[in-house]
């Protein structure tokens, strides 16, 4: 049997801080997200701009685009650009542990309650990439800033997928404000370093009418490679996160809020004060709930994470920031670009050949 309580993280409300980001309600918000951050490495936001509906819109959108047949969606493969923008097709994307010397014997110290699934098989979970934000007019980095791929098949596409970047776009960038405030750091630091990032809105699709037997992975254990990324509620549960402790945790995430959780971009400027957060999603038995209710509703029983990366600018450079720069964390986190680091992290993701 899968382990199947939930758990509640800490929400960060973000109205006091568009209120008046200067007011005592806000600051303490800003300090209650920089210490989720360090003990959870996410944490539940709510966003009064951003509602249910929009949510359930979006996912409306994306069931029906994953429910095509798959010769439909290959047509939207961009393979020469690593799948950067339009759809990965399941079985491409492998998880980073699998590959990565240090992530597996950080496994081999986990307790057996905290250990993973197994996260040696490709994900059987699609992805479809749109780029969201302004895109720099100079880069080396090209492959992560190109044209938007869209589909034929699904009407007004690109009105759907920038209404819900725009939302998870503006969202997280205030997140980002909150937590340069609560790490003690001028307001605009971290925003400052993400204008002109590649962010993608990136969800991904997991054919549950073919993979939805209980203790099936559809997202090996992996870490992000951003920044920040944010999701809204899924209509299925089963993500688990882990602290930087090593507890699994089995996400509940309250209706009306989004989830936020820290990537390995955020780690390096932290210099490992924040940890980026392991995570893995599976099918437990409270997702077989709620196939069936998806089934009554006679809707497509795809699990879709409508998520969007938040990415530093490529152009940028990646390391320890004040007050968290000093001789250990300097070695320890070495000074490159954005646009290495993620090259560097799709080779581990196989994605990039």
């Amino acid at each position: 049997m899968v382990a199947d309580t939930a758990v509640m993280l800490p929400v960060i409300d973000l109205t006091p801080f568009l209120e008046n980001p200067d007011s005592e309600a806000s600051r303490e918000e800003c300090r209650k997200a920089a210490e989720a951050m360090k003990t959870y490495s996410a944490f539940a936001v709510r966003d009064p701009r951003v509602t249910e509906e929009e949510n359930s819109q979006f996912l409306d959108t994306l069931e029906d685009y994953f429910g095509q047949d798959d010769q439909v969606k290959l047509n939207d493969i961009r393979p020469d650009l690593s799948y950067q923008v339009g759809t990965t097709p399941e079985c491409v994307e492998l998880p980073r542990c699998g590959r990565d010397d240090k992530c597996i014997e950080l496994v081999a110290k986990l307790t057996p309650e905290n250990k993973p699934f197994a996260f040696d098989k490709p994900d059987p979970k699609w992805r479809f990439f749109w780029r969201i934000g302004e895109q720099p007019e100079k880069t080396d980095y090209p492959q992560l800033n190109a044209d938007p791929v869209i589909p034929a098949a699904i009407p007004d596409w690109e009105q759907k997928m920038n209404h819900w970047g725009h939302h998870m776009h503006t969202a997280v960038k205030n997140v980002s404000e909150m937590l340069s405030v609560g790490f003690g750091l001028p307001i605009n630091t971290l925003n400052e370093l993400t204008q002109f990032g590649p962010h993608l809105l990136a969800p991904t699709g997991s054919n549950l009418a073919k993979y939805g037997q209980v203790g099936t992975v559809l997202a090996g254990f992996h870490t992000d490679l951003n920044l920040l990324t944010i999701h809204g509620k899924s209509r299925f549960p089963g993500l688990y996160i882990w602290t930087p402790q090593g507890d699994k945790l089995l996400v509940k995430i309250p209706d009306g809020c989004l989830l936020v959780q820290a990537g390995k971009q955020l780690e390096y400027f932290t210099g490992g004060a924040v940890k980026a957060g392991f995570h893995e999603v599976a099918v437990v038995e409270s997702t077989l709930q709620a196939i069936e209710r998806q089934k009554q509703k006679q809707r497509p029983l795809w699990r879709i994470s409508s998520t969007l990366f938040f990415h530093t600018c490529s152009d940028k450079f990646l390391e320890p920031l004040e007050p968290f720069r000093n001789p250990e964390s300097i070695k320890q986190y070495p000074k490159t670009t954005a646009g290495d680091q993620v090259a560097y992290e799709l080779g581990f993701l196989e994605l990039s050949k």
